[in-house]
């Protein structure tokens, strides 16, 4: 994916509306969601909805298509995949990582190393500085 197309897919999706109507796009999968449906899921007014949904089908994140009297859209997944590929083409300088990935093995291969979980500072034991010149 070219930079370009990246920063135009971010862009419409860096909008409150347009980012829970593609996640539920996302959601309902190949078939779609008719735009009556979606207003309604998201109580969204129509014409706000046809506002977005137009930004969404412009940055190609959506497909839009006609069956009767209905306009059914749905995620376009090859190009968000191509959106992912772009975001994580270098990450980790080329290293495996992810979920895959378990950090600082020990000798024992089945084993994870883990420093235990730090707990945020008891506020009545911590002295308090507020107001205090340094």
């Amino acid at each position: 994916m070219k930079t370009d197309l990246a920063v135009k897919a971010l862009a419409a999706l860096a909008q409150e509306t347009r980012l829970s109507i593609f996640r539920l796009l996302v959601q309902a999968g190949e078939p779609g969601i008719a735009a009556g449906e979606i207003a309604r899921n998201l109580g969204v007014p129509n014409a706000t909805l046809s506002f977005h949904l137009k930004e969404l089908v412009n940055a190609d994140l959506v497909r839009a298509r006609q069956e009767s009297r209905f306009i059914y859209y749905a995620a376009n997944f090859a190009v968000m995949n191509e959106l992912l590929g772009f975001l994580t083409e270098n990450c980790c300088g080329g290293q495996p990582c992810g979920t895959d990935t378990v950090p600082c093995m020990s000798g024992d291969s089945q084993t994870a190393q883990t420093s235990p979980p730090r707990s945020a500072p008891d506020p009545s034991t911590t002295p308090s500085t507020r107001g205090q010149l340094s």
